[in-house]
């Protein structure tokens, strides 16, 4: 959530983010509007309060001297709460409407996010590694799965529908390994403390990070119970710590978690329908971090190069890409995406995005930092680290040999056997 305050000062800046996010600007005036008028009213009823609590006090001095005018000043007393609540009870409503469009409003960017209208203005950073060069046929993950027997989608789609899929034998002890390994990595090499998470979230939860109120028909939803399946482990690691003041001695918190994550949503129609790419479930290791205002910059460098580390371990050729105001997401200020390369598909495949969301969701959340000048609202920071059936796409289509097999990971051979 943004600050009402600085949309207030400089309402032509969130009319610029807009803009630059390829969103409607016009909401800008209906909420300025909206706070102003909720303004005027609220000094109204403080002044209504003031006159009632002063002729209240008069009543109270006329009951013994005048009991006819204390009846008089007790009906005009009357007249002024009745106008009080009525006022408060459509200050109320205003206050409800300024909350839903609050709630829609995406977040400032950065200064350092390029202008682009869609993902073709994203700008490479860099690339690590070779793309590698066959002297055979490159055959897709999901050819690869079915020929070994590691991958059925059949009986996936049998048991809950399209897009989604088991993995058997050799592919479920794989993905097993890839999400101890990542585990261990970051807990052991980048200091994050492992925790385990719930897979339902309160809907609180949902808001606090983004998705609801306006991505709602993207999730799965329980609504007899108002919980919801999570969309990545981000959710419930922010969510730690929602309505808590953070001892300035706490931060940063760095909290990691191997999760599945489901989405109703799973990308554009017809696209990438087949495989793992693009399902309704699928794992994940997530990366949170709750940082001072001043340290979310170097925070945000500091995740991506922990996600860096497990395609370098693994070895797999990678680019790192700076989204552009049209592709960032709603609750990010910045957003850095790694890209792995898959041979089978001949193209870049998004496996991470790390972002630094500054205070926005903490705003949501009223995730605050105890500091000698007050309380502060904290930065979050998240990463995916990583995507565990994308990086297992990406083994299987870069590691491929000529006689159908696969070459493991050295990384990941103690934990296969």
């Amino acid at each position: 959530m943004l600050d009402i305050r600085k949309i207030e000062e400089n309402p032509e800046e969130l009319k610029q983010t807009l803009k630059k996010r390829q969103q409607d600007e016009s909401i800008v005036e209906e909420l300025i509007s909206l706070i102003k008028e909720t303004k005027t009213i609220q000094t109204k009823v403080e002044e209504l309060r003031s006159i009632r609590n002063k002729e209240s006090k008069l009543i109270g001095q006329l009951i013994q001297k005048d009991k006819e005018l204390a009846e008089r000043k007790k009906e005009e007393v009357r007249k002024i709460v009745d106008e009080i609540q009525r006022l408060e009870e459509q200050l109320k409503s205003l206050k409800e409407k300024q909350e839903e469009i609050l709630l829609t409003l995406p977040n400032w960017l950065d200064p350092e996010v390029p202008y682009g209208e869609d993902e073709s203005k994203n700008v490479i950073i860099k690339q690590v590694g070779e793309i590698p060069h066959f002297d055979f046929e490159v055959l897709p993950h999901y050819e690869i799965g079915e020929r070994l027997g590691i991958i059925d989608f059949e009986r996936g789609v049998k048991l809950a529908g399209s897009r989604f899929y088991t993995y058997k034998g050799l592919g479920a002890k794989l993905e097993r390994a890839l999400m101890n390994f990542m585990l261990d990595i970051h807990t052991n090499k980048n200091g994050y403390e492992e925790i385990w998470v719930p897979v339902l979230i309160k809907d609180e939860g949902m808001i606090t990070t983004g998705q609801y109120p306006k991505f709602k028909g993207e999730y799965y939803q329980l609504e007899r119970d108002g919980l919801s399946l999570i969309p990545t482990a981000e959710v419930p690691l922010v969510n730690l710590f929602y309505d808590e003041i953070l001892k300035e001695e706490m931060v940063p918190i760095k909290v990691t978690a191997a999760s599945s994550c489901f989405r109703r949503e799973a990308g554009a129609a017809g696209k990438d329908t087949r495989g793992l790419i693009r399902v309704h479930q699928f794992q994940k290791v997530e990366l949170v971090q709750i940082t001072h205002p001043e340290s979310s910059k170097n925070a945000h460098k500091e995740m991506l190069s922990h996600a860096e580390m497990i395609l370098q371990e693994l070895q797999l050729p990678y680019r790192v890409v700076l989204l552009c105001s049209g592709d960032i997401g709603a609750t990010a200020m910045k957003t850095y995406d790694l890209e792995v390369w898959i041979p089978g598909l001949k193209r870049w495949l998004e496996i991470s995005s790390v972002s630094n969301c500054g205070d926005y969701q903490a705003r949501r959340g009223k995730i605050r930092i105890k500091t000698p000048k007050g309380n502060i609202y904290a930065h979050t920071l998240n990463g995916s680290g990583l995507a565990i059936g994308r990086t297992l796409v990406a083994i299987l289509e870069n590691y491929q040999k000529s006689d159908g097999t696969i070459e493991i990971p050295e990384v990941l051979k103690k934990y296969i056997n």
